[in-house]
């Protein structure tokens, strides 16, 4: 008899990064006896935490799922090969993926900078908007009653954070938790202007801790928190200040819900939330930290199938030791995640 255990599972953005999350969804997936009640996700996280809904909904179930998040990947893998860019020959020497050398990539950078993203209007168009309309029916992620969706974007003018939920998804609101200031213009969603959503949850657990009732919550580490070589370039500079900007909110969240943890539930204030369910991490910071921050825009096939099967992997090997503890503990090892260049 299959004894199932109920999971939430929380995703981070983290551009191109975020095929290494469609590797560890896509192995979880696999799995029988763990049932899926929860997404949350950010910016990349967000749109596999979308893509999954819309091939699980109307009895997609877990393998429609799966060729959900296959079909979006590969797609934008193919979509690539169109797009200006590209690595240069130079980077391609070079053992990973990096885009150091790619005169676009400086360019993106150098012109948010100056001028600012250029907003959207008649003859300008956000090409994430046309390719995520393209690949995502909104009409059955928002009609996927078999589980709950929290998306997390930053109010420009609050600072704070706002939760999409499933019953509302659409484009828009998708876009603007994947909105990057320095490449795209802010999202305006009823009236108020949105950046991604990693500023303020990255990803975001709360939710997930609130109104989900699994026993689990699987949160997938896709932004590296350290790094072994320095940011040289202005581009690099600006993208990995805002890589550590994103890993400050999830590294205040996960400290807030361990303390939360280990608070007993007699001392608990009223909107103190429950104890109950048990925090594990999948992480790739063993391979992500070597790829380069610029390979985050990379969205070769190649570089994009490398990353779903180091995901792949790394959830093996995360069942392999702890799916015996699903249902019973926590596994969350703080060490990687508050001094990862400790372990």
């Amino acid at each position: 008899m299959t004894t199932y255990k109920t999971i939430s599972v929380a995703i981070q953005g983290g551009g191109t990064y975020g095929a290494f999350g469609w590797g560890i969804l896509d192995r979880l997936l696999q799995e029988e006896d763990l049932v899926l009640d929860a997404l949350s996700g950010s910016s990349a996280g967000a749109i596999n935490a979308v893509v999954l809904a819309d091939g699980y909904a109307r009895g997609g179930g877990r393998e429609g799922a799966r060729n959900a998040l296959d079909k979006f990947w590969r797609t934008l893998g193919s979509t690539a090969t169109l797009s200006p860019l590209q690595r240069t020959p130079l980077d391609r020497m070079a053992p990973t993926f990096t885009m150091e050398f790619s005169p676009f990539y400086h360019l993106l950078e150098l012109a948010g900078a100056m001028a600012g993203p250029v907003r959207e209007g008649p003859i300008s168009f956000n090409p994430l908007r046309n390719f995520l309309s393209a690949t995502i029916d909104f009409e059955r992620v928002r009609d996927c009653h078999e589980l709950k969706l929290f998306i997390a974007a930053t109010n420009v003018r609050t600072g704070t954070g706002k939760l999409f939920r499933r019953e509302e998804m659409d484009v828009q609101r998708l876009i603007a938790s994947a909105c990057l200031p320095t490449v795209f213009a802010a999202v305006e969603v009823e009236g108020e202007m949105y950046w991604d959503g990693s500023y303020v949850a990255n990803p975001p657990l709360a939710p997930l801790m609130k109104h989900s009732t699994a026993s689990d919550l699987v949160i997938i580490q896709n932004n590296p928190i350290a790094r072994s070589d320095m940011p040289r370039t202005m581009a690099d500079i600006s993208n990995r200040a805002n890589e550590i900007a994103f890993n400050i909110s999830f590294v205040r969240e996960v400290s807030a819900l361990q303390y939360l943890n280990g608070v007993p539930d007699e001392s608990r204030g009223a909107g103190m939330m429950p104890s109950n369910m048990h925090l594990h991490l999948v992480s790739g910071n063993e391979y992500l930290n070597d790829h380069g921050i610029s390979a985050k825009f990379n969205a070769e096939m190649p570089f994009l199938q490398m990353l779903h099967d180091q995901g792949v992997q790394s959830a093996e090997r995360w069942l392999s030791e702890h799916r015996a503890d699903i249902g019973v503990k926590s596994t969350l090892d703080l060490m990687p995640v508050f001094f990862p260049d400790q372990t």
